[in-house]
């Protein structure tokens, strides 16, 4: 039985004024820190128009771009600690749609801080270059994930 209530309000975070993407608001909303929406705003698109000069393209290219390379970085499944008769196993589960979404912008912002590179909208453009390509440090913590949810395999039966 879960201790708390499941929230049956889903706030709607709007779309950003530029690309009109709620998945590119939603990416703001995470990267901004003690309220500067702005400088967030900044960062996002400043990487999606170093996006535009890589790939040659327009907006809406580097768009769909966006969305390809979030979506190699988006896990399907997850480990889930359970406690059963004094051990604790690590039981894999499938991830809520909303749930990885969250998951897939906390592990690229972690992913684009770590590297090095003069700005923020730099380091996230060439993060997202790699996660376009199967490679970088986000989707390295997704295969990783991934990875330990297989190893945990025989374990699946415990979760009910």
């Amino acid at each position: 039985m879960p201790r708390r209530k499941k929230a049956n309000f889903i706030r709607d975070v709007g779309v950003d004024a530029r690309f009109r993407s709620p998945l590119v608001q939603q990416m703001i909303n995470v990267i901004m820190e003690r309220g500067k929406k702005s400088v967030a705003r900044r960062i996002i698109y400043d990487a999606l128009d170093i996006i535009v000069k890589k790939t040659n393209s327009d907006d809406k290219k580097s768009l769909e771009f966006f969305n390809k390379a979030f979506e190699q970085i988006v896990p399907v499944v997850e480990v889930r600690p359970r406690r059963v008769g004094g051990s604790v196993y690590q039981i894999p589960t499938e991830v809520a749609p909303r749930r990885a979404r969250s998951l897939g912008m906390r592990w690229l912002i972690t992913a684009a801080a770590a590297r090095s590179g003069r700005t923020m909208g730099q380091r996230l453009a060439n993060e997202l270059f790699d996660a376009y390509e199967g490679r970088g440090g986000a989707v390295k913590k997704r295969s990783d994930v991934q990875r330990m949810a297989e190893a945990n395999r025989a374990f699946s039966h415990y979760a009910w």
